[in-house]
């Protein structure tokens, strides 16, 4: 069985691409059966694969002297296999309480954090968890029984990102039999037996019923259900990710802090209706800042948007609005921090100006000895601009559009109605009196985030250089020289 596992396990990380030479492996380690036997196998792979193994135990405080003895036996255990830990103590009922969660996802959100700052502080590469095949089975059926896409069929990732589970392809059976032959011992969490959580309720209720009334190979077809659905998980990732290239406009975050988003209609009706449903959860996250609250129903009501007249509107959860507007759909979020600058407002040059209201700064400095290469690569930077400091005329300021604005667009000087542009950037109309502008006098001089006018581009006869800069405000931050206290050990 040694063998078996060993190897099927060593097989399953190559596969997957878990581990590479010179990795630090970080395993959260409870004491738990499934725990120990993560530990073990890692330690025993270690030096055929090259990479360094610490471990993470979190006590949460819930279950009094049992939870002091788990510790001691993890301490022990670590001690015995040459791994370093380190015990992370969370007083998770009073997290719950805080936070509004059940203890069973405060737990869950305390380990996550205690092994990502393990990870960031001990020089971590890899995160592993000890998930196997009966876990995510009871994954993918809590997730259909609450109400689930494709996503949630997916179940447990074998590797996402840093997070890695090398036991996922075994389940707790074999896992239990392997720890016996090897003479290890484990610790048994009582909670495990609780039907108080919804899990638990799985593995001890409905899993049992339908393998012995159903289908003896349930857990099996389940896990490969969810393989399948990680394919096609990936296909439809790839795809919104092409569709975004070529849907999506304005994606870029502005200095003000409000992502706008436009969704251009005769390129989004060409995608698959599974693409376009991906692509406008994908924009709805993108503007409120997380996917927390977006439902089914928000997705098809944008999808009907685009069938609607111009000016129709939705409001969406976290302050997002979308708009039905020329030539596609307009997302953005609202917030009073989103309000353009209303009067001119002239530029300190050299110097900072500030916008309180749109959280903005705009720094102006002189640049001196500068080369002309090197200024050709500061357009490829959205929100830093250089220009030719002798071309201005008026003075720069700060404003939104008015009547008369214009760009120079090419070389020879030809020029374009500052409108126009704004049409052919795919600007929805109502955002259009929002956008701040660098002005001299009616020349914009820079659209932040779109255009700068050939006008005030650098040049072989250039003499002075001024770089513009724009940032969001930062808060003030307090000199804080406390230490920082924090956190499935």
């Amino acid at each position: 069985m040694k063998k078996n596992i060993l190897e099927q396990t060593e097989t399953y990380i190559r596969d997957h691409g878990m581990i590479e030479k010179g990795d630090v492996v970080i395993a959260g380690v409870s004491g738990g059966a499934d725990s120990v036997c993560l530990l073990f196998v890692l330690c025993e792979l270690r030096e055929r694969l090259g990479f360094e193994v610490q471990a993470c135990h979190v006590n949460h405080g819930l279950r009094g002297a049992d939870a002091d003895a788990d510790e001691m036996y993890v301490r022990e255990l670590c001690s015995r296999m040459g791994a370093e830990c380190r015990f992370f103590h969370e007083n998770v009922e009073s997290i719950a309480k805080k936070r509004k969660q059940s203890c069973e996802e405060a737990g869950r959100a305390v380990r996550r954090e205690s092994f990502l700052r393990m990870c960031r502080e001990n020089g971590g590469t890899k995160i592993a968890t000890a998930h196997h095949r009966d876990d995510n089975v009871e994954t993918v059926l809590m997730n259909i029984s609450r109400g689930t896409g494709v996503r949630g069929l997916c179940g447990i990732w074998p590797a996402r990102d840093k997070w890695i589970r090398p036991l996922l392809w075994t389940d707790r059976a074999q896992i239990e039999d392997f720890l016996r032959e090897q003479g290890l011992r484990w610790c048994t969490d009582a909670t495990n037996d609780e039907e108080i959580y919804t899990r638990n309720r799985i593995r001890r209720n409905i899993l049992p019923l339908l393998t012995e009334q159903v289908n003896q190979g349930t857990v099996r077809h389940l896990d490969e259900l969810a393989e399948q659905a990680r394919e096609l998980w990936e296909y439809l990732e790839l795809g919104t990710r092409q569709a975004w290239e070529h849907c999506v406009h304005g994606a870029e975050k502005p200095p003000d802090g409000c992502t706008e988003l436009f969704i251009d209609a005769a390129a989004f009706s060409r995608e698959p209706t599974a693409v376009q449903k991906q692509l406008i959860k994908r924009c709805l996250a993108e503007v409120r800042g997380g996917e927390k609250d977006i439902g089914t129903a928000h997705i098809l009501s944008v999808l009907e948007l685009f069938g609607r007249q111009t000016g129709r509107s939705l409001d969406l959860p976290g302050k997002v609005t979308a708009q039905r507007v020329y030539g596609g759909i307009g997302i953005r979020r609202r917030r009073e921090q989103c309000e353009a600058p209303g009067e001119k407002v002239t530029l300190k040059i050299p110097g900072e100006t500030r916008l309180q209201k749109q959280n903005m700064v705009i720094t102006c400095k002189f640049i001196e000895e500068a080369g002309i290469e090197e200024a050709r690569e500061i357009p490829q930077k959205s929100y830093t601009k250089w220009i030719d400091y002798d071309i201005i005329k008026h003075g720069l300021s700060v404003r939104t559009r008015q009547s008369g604005d214009y760009l120079t667009v090419d070389r020879y000087g030809n020029r374009q109605k500052l409108k126009n542009c704004l049409i052919n950037e795919k600007i929805p109309r109502e955002v259009r009196d929002r956008i701040p502008l660098i002005a001299d006098g009616k020349h914009i001089v820079w659209i932040p985030g779109l255009r700068m006018s050939h006008a005030y581009q650098i040049g072989e006869k250039t003499k002075k250089i001024l770089e513009i800069k724009i940032t969001e405000e930062k808060e003030n931050v307090r000199d804080d020289q406390s230490p920082d206290f924090g956190g499935k050990g």
